[in-house]
């Protein structure tokens, strides 16, 4: 999620994540590759923006820099494939979903995922004393197994705040992150549409 703010915010976590992300092999017992692809979301199915259009990039191979400020190091190795949304102001948006060996991995995958997001704000502070960060949790969805949407709030010490929405889904043995940010707070965040955006994202991964 491209923002003006957080390339400051963030830049030691992201360094992270991309060093490991550029390691990442997919284990033992994960999908072929032969396996049919799930389907992303199209840019007209993200929360709609106030004075911008949102624009889609490719779908690609690996695991998305712009999710490293919660999801780095911790995140297991799999064949992840990502999505980034823009639009021509500070709002940016991206996806990411990974196809696993077994519903049984796609579950442990899931819930590893929503423990890092849970767990993304103390992270935060204790990586970076300029930064205070909050995280809340806005319930789950009945979509397919299910998803998990999360709210992370941060500050700086030089007066940037960013919100950002996450959430974590599942189907069968397919798992998706989806990721939407903005300047702001949390009064700022576009939950219900959010959500939709997540069930619709679930509902693509058949």
């Amino acid at each position: 999620m491209p923002m003006r703010t957080r390339a400051a915010a963030f830049a030691a976590l992201t360094v992270a994540a991309l060093a490991a992300a550029t390691a990442f092999t997919a284990p033992a017992g994960a999908a072929p590759k032969n396996a049919a692809e799930p389907a992303f979301l199209d840019a007209s199915e993200l929360p709609p923006h106030p004075s911008s259009a949102w624009t889609a990039g490719p779908v690609s191979d690996g695991f998305p820099a712009e999710l490293a400020h919660c999801l780095g190091e911790g995140v297991p190795a799999y064949d992840y494939r990502h999505r980034v949304f823009r639009t021509e102001l500070d709002t940016g948006a991206v996806q990411v979903t990974v196809v696993t060996g077994s519903p049984a991995k796609g579950e442990a995958l899931a819930a590893r995922l929503n423990e890092e997001i849970r767990s993304c704000a103390d992270r935060i502070e204790e990586s970076d004393p300029e930064i205070r960060a909050e995280g809340r949790s806005y319930g789950s969805l009945p979509v397919e197994e299910g998803a998990q949407v999360h709210g992370l709030h941060t500050t700086t010490s030089w007066g940037a705040t960013d919100i950002h929405l996450l959430s974590v889904g599942r189907d069968g043995r397919t798992v998706t992150v989806v990721g939407w940010g903005q300047m702001g707070d949390f009064d700022d965040a576009p939950v219900a549409a959010f959500r939709q955006t997540t069930t619709t994202a679930v509902d693509k991964l058949h």
